[in-house]
């Protein structure tokens, strides 16, 4: 018994200390999505979809729940931020070929169609995250859109 509390006082002791450190945030600029809104022009309804469901974990706008602040739940955190922007960051939108971007596009829609996205680990505590038919038909369909527009751009290879 002795053992277990001995370890259990451990335990605690590192969990505590753990709390003065994190993993970096990723607060950027709003000013970083200007150049995704202006090129792939959402609709207005969409425009507020992606802000409520895909900012945080796909642009460098994260805004983090209260929660972030414990360790290591803010390490967790941050490795579905990393995660998401690796694959899909629409702050760095610009750096991307036209081929790249029709490809994320076409990511996008899937994901999208086969209700992938956002992630239920996500909408657990992001309810206004939960998307109905109808938000995802309007993301799908904005999606379709864009491809089709960069589907014209594509310089003949």
């Amino acid at each position: 018994m002795r053992i277990i509390k001995k370890s259990l006082v451990v335990l605690l002791i590192i969990l505590v200390i753990a709390q003065f450190f994190g993993p970096d945030k990723n607060e950027g600029e709003l000013s970083s999505i200007d150049a995704f809104l202006t090129e792939t022009n959402p609709p207005e309804d969409v425009k507020l979809i992606l802000k409520e469901a895909c900012y945080d974990c796909h642009s460098n706008v994260t805004q983090y729940p209260w929660y972030n602040n414990i360790t290591p739940v803010n390490y967790w955190l941050a490795s579905h931020v990393k995660d998401g922007k690796k694959h899909f960051n629409i702050s760095n939108w610009e750096g991307n070929s036209i081929k790249r971007k029709d490809h994320k596009f076409d990511e996008l829609i899937e994901m999208m169609e086969e209700k992938e996205m956002p992630l239920a680990s996500y909408t657990w505590t992001h309810t206004e995250a939960k998307l109905n038919e109808a938000q995802i038909e309007a993301v799908v369909n904005w999606a379709k859109l864009v491809r089709i527009k960069y589907s014209l751009e594509k310089k003949p290879e």
